[in-house]
């Protein structure tokens, strides 16, 4: 008997973030965040990050593995289509995967998002077909499981960003108000100490 040239796999990841469901949604609708969490990376240059988010929509993603990298040089192109969108509760993609020229595989992922006390549950039910020279089921889960934490850390930059600048205009407007001269033409600051 020949060896199977198919292999078919399932696999659940389940992730907590502590942000309301529509945090993390819009990680998943909006280019420019999916983009930072989802194609970018330290081991390969993005070519091409496309994204129509809607159902019928097509996501298109190609990146070039870097020098030092187990197929430098190689194009991971990752082409997807949405089919059911639910917005703040679910994503499903239905996607190919080809590495160079050759197709590795073809794959359903189901994104749900549960809201909780602490923020979100997401749940991600990944289903493939993995064809000959295929990274496998198990090496395709430990690139879903990288890319959520990458999704923690988009989550929580946005925050940190967003708080740096209203940190930055508060300190603008007290700094502006302790060095304005009064009345007297002293500043506020002199009578304050």
């Amino acid at each position: 008997m020949e060896e199977q040239s198919v292999i078919h796999s399932t696999f659940v990841i389940e992730r907590s973030y502590p942000k309301p469901p529509e945090r993390v949604f819009a990680a998943f609708a909006d280019a420019a965040k999916k983009r930072r969490w989802f194609a970018e990376g330290k081991s390969h240059e993005v070519e091409q990050f496309e994204m129509d988010f809607r159902v019928g929509g097509i996501e298109r993603t190609r990146y070039r593995f870097k020098e030092g990298t187990p197929f430098p040089g190689v194009a991971l192109t990752n082409e997807g289509t949405h089919l059911d969108i639910v917005p703040n509760r679910r994503v499903v993609t239905a996607s190919m995967m080809t590495l160079g020229d050759k197709r590795i595989s073809a794959s359903l992922v189901t994104i749900e998002l549960l809201p909780t006390d602490q923020g979100t549950d997401l749940i991600c039910t990944h289903q493939g077909a993995f064809f000959e020279g295929a990274d496998g089921p198990q090496m395709r889960e430990a690139g879903w499981r990288k890319l959520f934490e990458q999704l923690a850390k988009e989550l929580t930059s946005v925050e940190t960003a967003i708080g740096a600048g209203v940190a930055g205009a508060v300190k603008e407007i007290f700094a502006g108000e302790l060095l304005e001269p009064d009345d007297r033409g002293t500043s506020n600051a002199q009578h304050q100490s």
